[in-house]
């Protein structure tokens, strides 16, 4: 045990645990319905759901792996193209696929499959959505694990079980209702973190806020387009909004993690007001954490590292443990858990959802309806030790954790939204063409990402269009020439 923070730090970042699962017992008091459990009773404000959404896609990644793009060197704030394409795709989903979940009194986002096709279509799209998801949110765990290792002395698998089991328990206790609220708390303290962080880097740059500007502009890292057609190319502006835009609808159309905030909502309106705004959000948030990686940029050159960075993940959070004040240096700390845990308690909510709603009930049938709220707890801590034994693991794979996971949406996010295409525009496509498409897409989809460079954003889009293909090549081979 080496910790790298005062007495006073470690009190802050235990007082915050500790406060955000007194708000998760104290929400989940009483016995609860499943309906109350796992979507708050449907009766949660607009926006206390912006502020969810937000939070629960922003995650530590966010915040420690977005200022390492603009921290590296050629680095810039090319990424935030994407959030056009985010802001688009999230209207697209309001005017489009919002109106299907609201038919009826649903609990996850493949129920609408399962109507249109089938339940094999329903629980091979939920299996899929399991296995991103914790694989994807493991990956989190991991970075976030890491920021408690440097600071408070904790080896890396305890850091990884110690916020893993805290997330468990308060999402344990308080279902969705929890979850929401507490990411309102933590999406405020992690973005009051990266603003105090941003006013201490400009603070201790001696030329403060003209050496910052200085700096950006004579490195190149204030450009924002890049207007190359290029496949292999990252951040540009083609794969910003086409990329973005197929994304955005495939993890806010089809992941059942953020269509189980749209059904706590009070009604349709309110859920869609929410998910609209939440991407001019998210673009503010995405600029502020680039700027926060300008700053260190600047902020290193001045006062070079007395090593070199292994990884870009670590910057912001080496600045956070060597060159912020006692009591801000626990707040920001406090501030980069937050933004894990917003995810994380999402996640598991859920997938537990996902997995009673879709796997256990339809195999168990009604009887067992009546425990089902004491089993999605059981699932909730299933998938919360999956998430941990995969952030445990991420320590030997994962380079820049903020990519590895977004190419983890983009895998399955375009393969679900082509499949949700064809289940709301294709209407001679039957299960078995589905089924078929699925399969297309993640043999595609893989064949891409391991067989070629081309650059993670284009996932979603050949993801949709060869599922689509491929649903389609099954449906003309099925249909029988009429005589």
């Amino acid at each position: 045990m080496n910790p790298a923070i005062s007495l006073v730090d470690s009190a802050i970042v235990v007082a915050y645990l500790g406060c955000v699962l007194a708000l998760g017992i104290w929400v989940g008091r009483g016995k609860k319905s499943l309906d109350e459990y796992l979507l708050g009773g449907r009766d949660l404000p607009w926006w206390a759901i912006l502020g969810s959404i937000v939070a629960t896609e922003t995650s530590t990644a966010t915040f420690l792996s977005v200022p390492a793009i603009a921290f590296a060197t050629g680095g810039d704030l090319q990424f935030l193209q994407l959030t056009f394409g985010y802001i688009i795709g999230r209207w697209i989903v309001v005017v489009t696929l919002l109106p299907l979940f609201f038919r009826g009194r649903l609990l996850s986002a493949y129920e609408v499959l399962e109507q249109r096709f089938g339940s094999l279509t329903k629980q091979t799209a939920s299996v899929m959505f399991l296995i991103t998801r914790n694989l994807g949110d493991g990956l989190r765990l991991f970075l976030t694990a890491i920021v408690l290792e440097k600071s408070v002395g904790l080896p890396l698998p305890l850091s990884v079980v110690v916020i893993g089991v805290v997330t468990i328990l308060y999402t344990f206790f308080g279902g969705m209702k929890s979850v929401v609220w507490n990411d309102c708390l933590q999406f405020i303290i992690y973005i009051a973190g990266g603003i105090v962080a941003l006013l201490l880097i400009l603070q201790q740059l001696p030329g403060g806020w003209q050496q910052f500007w200085d700096f950006g502009v004579t490195t190149g890292r204030f450009q924002l387009f890049n207007f190359d057609f290029s496949l292999t190319e990252k951040y540009t502006i083609w794969s910003g909004i086409i990329g973005g835009i197929f994304l955005s609808l495939g993890t806010h159309g089809t992941d059942q993690m953020m269509v189980q905030r749209y059904l706590s909502a009070r009604s349709q309106r309110d859920a869609g007001r929410a998910l609209g705004l939440s991407g001019f959000v998210v673009l503010v948030q995405f600029a502020l954490f680039l700027f926060v990686g300008i700053g260190l940029a600047a902020f290193y050159e001045q006062y070079p590292p007395t090593s070199p960075f292994q990884h870009g993940d670590s910057v912001f959070a080496h600045f956070i443990v060597t060159r912020m004040p006692t009591g801000i240096m626990g707040l920001t700390l406090a501030a980069v858990i937050a933004a894990a845990m917003s995810t994380l308690s999402s996640s598991l909510n859920s997938s537990a959802t996902a997995a009673l709603n879709d796997l256990y009930l339809p195999r168990k049938g009604p009887a067992f309806s009546g425990n089902a709220v004491s089993i999605s707890r059981v699932l909730t801590i299933l998938f919360g030790i999956v998430q941990i034994g995969v952030g445990i693991a991420a320590a030997r794979i994962s380079q820049n954790v903020v990519e590895d996971a977004l190419a983890i949406a983009g895998f399955v996010g375009g393969i679900m939204l082509g499949v949700f295409a064809l289940a709301v525009y294709a209407h001679r496509t039957q299960q078995r063409d589905a089924l078929v498409g699925i399969l297309t897409g993640a043999v595609v989809v893989s064949f891409v990402k391991f067989g070629t460079p081309i650059a993670w954003p284009w996932y979603s889009v050949i993801g949709a269009a060869s599922t689509i293909a491929g649903a389609w090549g099954s449906t003309l081979l099925q249909r029988r020439p009429r005589h």
